[in-house]
């Protein structure tokens, strides 16, 4: 495998470029480890996730088909897969920040648009005052409802949680923003670092309820919260960073009534982990979809 500051060329695929881009920080030490394949045009479905698997990330995006012109003032369209090393996913919210920060640097900063498996994703991307690029991807319209009896008892036990662990306050919801999330709220941030479950049941129950990962959170205020993201049916055991995830969050907030006007609202993932990551989510009560905001940072 040979590899450079502007991508890497993996010894089983020699002609595809994958460029490697950390999400949702401004130090490549933080964030969110995403790879990205800007021409997955000649890929096949067998390829994209041996990629994916040989990369090692949480996901890696392949950008199948592009209309990078915008001919007429229409955004820039790019057909996107997102793989983990063990399966595809339907979105993946710090890959698709990476992506875009990787288009804008080579295209120019504005508008574009993703067609993923999830739907339709807008992004906007910008220069921030100190000449990096952020951007800003709209979700799908979120959703959430009450976890049953049967789906929290299971996470639970695999967890190693009691349910007195939770935060009364905030309750156990399945969230979807792009893909599926069980939101659990734990009581105290002395709780939500000590994160260690049975890797192989939690995956069985997550595979069985058709969950991508667990959002679990602690309140430190209404606008800001501290969360962590147990991803073991990507074969990962913790996402550092966790875009999908985060619009699903927003997504629960509003169903619960707690975002009552349009608030921003930011969410410290991967503190406990030593990635540490910032991400910003926009909830308007009267839209479903949220908003979410990172940067992205390459890496060699």
């Amino acid at each position: 495998m040979t590899s450079d500051p502007s991508g890497t060329s993996l010894a089983s695929h020699p002609k595809t470029e994958i460029l490697r881009y950390s999400a949702f920080t401004h130090d490549p030490a933080g964030g969110n480890l995403a790879g990205v394949v800007l021409d997955a045009a000649g890929l096949d479905d067998a390829a994209m996730p041996a990629i994916a698997a040989e990369v090692g990330y949480s996901e890696t995006a392949f950008v199948t088909a592009r209309d990078e012109t915008g001919r007429g003032g229409a955004s820039r369209r790019f057909r996107v897969r997102y793989f983990s090393p063990l399966a595809e996913v339907a979105f993946c919210g710090h890959a698709t920040v990476a992506l875009a920060v990787a288009l804008a640097e080579r295209l120019g900063p504005g508008e574009i648009v993703l067609d993923t498996p999830a739907g339709e994703i807008p992004v906007a991307t910008r220069l921030d005052g100190d000449g990096a690029v952020s951007a800003t991807l709209t979700s799908v319209p979120t959703r959430s409802r009450p976890a049953v009896g049967t789906e929290l008892d299971a996470a639970l036990k695999a967890l190693g949680w009691a349910p007195g662990d939770l935060d009364p306050a905030l309750p156990p919801h399945v969230a979807f923003g792009g893909n599926d999330h069980l939101v659990l709220a734990a009581g105290s941030r002395e709780r939500l670092a000590d994160l260690d479950y049975d890797f192989d049941g939690l995956a069985e129950v997550m595979r069985r309820h058709g969950w991508t990962t667990l959002q679990l959170v602690w309140r430190e205020s209404p606008e800001h919260f501290h969360a962590r993201n147990p991803f073991p049916v990507g074969g990962v055991v913790e996402d550092p960073a966790t875009g999908a995830a985060a619009a699903a969050f927003g997504g629960y907030l509003r169903a619960l009534e707690l975002v009552t006007r349009p608030a921003r609202i930011a969410i410290r993932q991967g503190e406990d982990m030593g990635r540490p990551s910032d991400l910003l989510i926009d909830v308007d009560p009267e839209d479903t979809r949220v908003r979410v905001t990172g940067r992205a940072v390459p890496i060699g």
